[in-house]
């Protein structure tokens, strides 16, 4: 008796990943011959990239911030004014 080695098959999953795996080739090559070698997207780049992106929002967040005080001291200052015009006897 002798026993059979199963036959590799070829899979769904090895065609997909076959295919996936050209396909980043290709975009890769494409990407490359567009853009240019020193314009690629890299890690380095992307992080950076959210950084400037995270700077840029806490920025925007604090000139908020300082709008909202501004706006805030105005309001309790024209009420300030209010009061004070209530509490002056009339002449």
């Amino acid at each position: 008796m002798s026993i059979a080695e199963p036959t590799p098959t070829i899979g769904l999953t090895t065609i997909s990943r076959t295919v996936a795996s050209l396909a980043v080739g290709v975009v890769h090559t494409l990407e490359r011959a567009v853009v240019g070698e020193g314009r690629m997207r890299t890690a380095r780049g992307n992080a950076w990239e959210a950084v400037c992106a995270d700077r840029a929002r806490a920025d925007q967040r604090a000139e908020l911030n300082r709008l909202v005080a501004d706006l805030a001291a105005a309001r309790a200052a024209v009420a300030r004014h209010q009061r004070e015009r209530e509490r002056q006897p009339v002449g």
